[in-house]
């Protein structure tokens, strides 16, 4: 249960992929007042592709906000009202090329839930064709990197690999061996 009542709550800022909120609330026990400032997100759909051959399928792609290319599991934003498995098995063809014969759901994670409502859903895809990409226009430049399971914990050991929805999604695939 929570500890307070909102007493005001209004969208600061729409976005294209996010939206803004702000809420006015006061504590229950102390009458108190407090600000919660909440990014609102669709979610999305995480997918991690194992090759007949036991390889996971990354992407390195470049992430504006750090100016950098980050390696990480391919991924994208739910439409609206989309399911998440159709989500992860677009995501799939868009940015690696490849169809999974066989997608199962590994489980989901809250990315940053302190200020956050985005929840990311995480998918085993499996049986996999290669075929061509479609990549958006931001997705230029894309490389799929395929890795050892050895090799996957020596990028995250070493720094090399620190995308938080691929190290999530590496330890459910690892835990479901």
């Amino acid at each position: 249960m929570n500890n307070f009542k909102i007493k005001k709550s209004e969208i600061l800022f729409k976005g294209k992929v996010f939206d803004i909120k702000l809420d006015e609330i006061e504590y229950d026990s102390s009458g108190n007042n407090g600000r919660r400032e909440v990014v609102l997100h669709p979610g999305g759909a995480v997918v991690l592709p194992v090759t007949d051959a036991g390889k996971i399928i990354f992407v390195r792609q470049f992430r504006y906000p750090f100016q950098e290319w980050v390696l990480e599991l391919p991924a994208g934003k739910l439409d609206p009202g989309e399911d998440p498995q159709t989500c992860a098995t677009r995501e799939l063809t868009e940015e690696t090329g490849y169809t999974a014969c066989k997608i199962t759901k590994l489980g989901y994670i809250y990315t940053t839930p302190g200020f956050c409502n985005e929840i990311l859903h995480i998918y085993l895809a499996e049986n996999l064709t290669p075929g061509n990409h479609a990549r958006e226009e931001g997705e230029e430049g894309m490389q799929i990197i395929e890795l050892t399971i050895d090799e996957v914990k020596n990028k995250i050991s070493n720094g090399e690999l620190v995308d938080a929805k691929s190290i999530s999604g590496v330890m459910m695939y690892l835990n479901k061996s």
